[in-house]
C-alpha cells in the first residue's frame, strides 16, 4: 500500500511521462468510454479529466487509502462519480452492470491478474469493453532479462508492481476480443517500465 506520502511520490514520478505521452494516450483511449463506466485501480485520478460527456455514471474503485484520499479530493462534488474501496479481484458490484471497464497502469500490481480480469468480465455487459493501458514485459530479450533481475526489488519498492506481466495475453485468454492494440515505449520513465500495450478488449 502506498499511503499518503507514497501517493504523492507516485504522482511526482509519473508527472513527466504524463506530460510527454501518457495524458495523450489516456485521452485517446477514453474517447471510447460511454454509459456506465467502472475504473479499477483508479489511483489518484489521472484519468478523470479525460472522460467524455457520453459517460453517464462513473464508479472509481481504489483499495489504497492514500491514493483514495487524493482521488476523492480530485472528484469533489461530482454527483455522477462514486469512489469505492475495492480491489480489482473483488469488485462489490452486480453482474453485467457496466458498459465499459477502464484499467490504466493497474494490472501490473494486482495480486492476481486472472481473478481481476474474471471480475472485469463478470461486471461487463455483453458487448461491453475493457479499455486498457498497461506497462508489460519487454519484447527485447536484453531488456526482459533486466526486468526479471530487478523485479523482486521493484515489487517491494513500487507497491507490488510487476515488470514482466504479459497483460495482452492474459486479456485474450480470458475470452476478450482484442481491438486496436498498440505497443509503444512510455517516455520519461525508467527503461524497465517503458514497454507498454494499450487498446480495446470486447466481451462477446
Amino acid at each position: 500500500m502506498w499511503g499518503p506520502l507514497g501517493a504523492w511520490v507516485y504522482d511526482r514520478t509519473l508527472s513527466r511521462a504524463e506530460e510527454t505521452c501518457l495524458a495523450d494516450w489516456r485521452r485517446a483511449l477514453l474517447e471510447n468510454a460511454h454509459g456506465d463506466v467502472l475504473e479499477i485501480g483508479a489511483g489518484t485520478g489521472a484519468n478523470l479529466a479525460h472522460y467524455p460527456p457520453a459517460v453517464r455514471r462513473l464508479v472509481l474503485a481504489e483499495p489504497d487509502a492514500g491514493m483514495r484520499s487524493r482521488l476523492k479530493r480530485k472528484v469533489g462534488e461530482r454527483p455522477e462519480v462514486t469512489v469505492v474501496d475495492a480491489t480489482a479481484e473483488a469488485i462489490p458490484l452486480p453482474d453485467r452492470a457496466f458498459d465499459v471497464v477502464v484499467s490504466t497502469l493497474v494490472l501490473c500490481s494486482v495480486e492476481s491478474p486472472g481473478r481481476s480480469l474474471a471480475e472485469v468480465w463478470r461486471v461487463l455487459r455483453p458487448g461491453g469493453t475493457l479499455l486498457f493501458l498497461e506497462h508489460v514485459a519487454a519484447e527485447l530479450p536484453g531488456r526482459l532479462r533486466w526486468q526479471r533481475v530487478l523485479e523482486p526489488g521493484w515489487r517491494f519498492m513500487a507497491g507490488n508492481c510487476h515488470l514482466t506481466r504479459r497483460t495482452e495475453d492474459a486479456i485474450a485468454e480470458m475470452g476478450f476480443a482484442l481491438e486496436d492494440v498498440r505497443r509503444e515505449s512510455i517516455r520519461k520513465v525508467a527503461g524497465v517500465v517503458r514497454p507498454s500495450v494499450r487498446g480495446v478488449a470486447r466481451k462477446s
